[in-house]
């Protein structure tokens, strides 16, 4: 039988999250990397507080009794070293593969997503053709990013699959090569520059993600921003819709306006 204890001061836990189901996969007693992003955002010193409470002081006497809601917003981009290391896939997985992270803050989603982009190397088109290829169960939501793209101006192109769901849906699209399916193909576009955005999301199984493998490499090393999730595809269709409101706060002014 387990026994519960009881842990004073801060926690880090990591989450699993398959479809509805919420899996709690580990609960360290020790501060995470968060903590002074969320310190920075809210104003609030968490790794003093937690101290002082592991001291016996309890967050009652501290003040510190209600949630911290800012009226903007921050958005935490980690920062990848991928380019460092030839042949490294840029898929996400549930290995630690960040070096760091980055802030970006708005008074918009927006503002702050693209400010974060930008502070992490990525800097988003105004315009060009987006390449898309997805998997079979982000077909429904490729249609949504990709009419967004097309209301932006980009031009969009796609392998076979992506392109006739799309061509279904009644959005205009270049039908292009896999590299398995002969040249010219969507690498040869990446490499001579034709390509200013890519979206590539891929089945977990171990062909799918070797035969698209050239693809995100090759991105990378032209250094064309890629996502490999369909919501960073949805995040980036907002930023590049809101791409010119930006603002110059300082962290005195934003913690001003919160109200405590």
């Amino acid at each position: 039988m387990a026994r519960a204890l009881n842990v004073v001061g801060l926690m880090n836990v990591q989450f699993a999250v398959q479809g509805e189901t919420i899996f709690v996969l580990e609960v360290n007693p020790r501060a995470s990397r968060t903590v002074p992003f969320v310190s920075k955002v809210t104003s609030a010193p968490l790794a003093k507080i937690a101290a002082r409470a592991m001291a016996g002081i309890s967050l009652k006497e501290q003040g510190f009794i209600s949630e911290v809601i800012p009226p903007y917003f921050a958005v935490k981009e980690a920062v990848f070293p991928f380019i460092k290391f030839p042949g490294v896939d840029t898929i996400l997985g549930p290995e630690m593969k960040s070096t760091g992270e980055v802030m970006g803050v708005g008074l918009s989603f927006a503002e702050a997503f693209v400010k974060s982009e930008l502070a992490a190397g990525d800097r988003l088109p105004k315009s060009g053709k987006v390449f898309l290829s997805v998997r079979q169960s982000d077909k429904d939501g490729a249609v949504e990013v990709a009419r967004e793209l097309a209301r932006l101006g980009f031009g969009l192109c796609a392998t076979r699959g992506t392109a006739k769901t799309l061509a279904a849906a009644g959005i205009e699209v270049q039908e292009v090569n896999k590299v398995t399916e002969g040249r010219p193909h969507i690498v040869d576009m990446v490499k001579n520059g034709e390509v200013a955005l890519v979206i590539n999301t891929v089945d977990e199984k171990r062909q799918a993600i070797q035969d698209s493998h050239s693809i995100r490499r090759s991105a990378l090393q032209m250094r064309v921003p890629q996502y490999t999730t369909l919501a960073g595809a949805r995040a980036v269709c907002i930023g590049m819709a809101n791409v010119e409101e930006f603002g110059v706060y300082s962290i005195q002014e934003l913690h001003a306006s919160i109200k405590h």
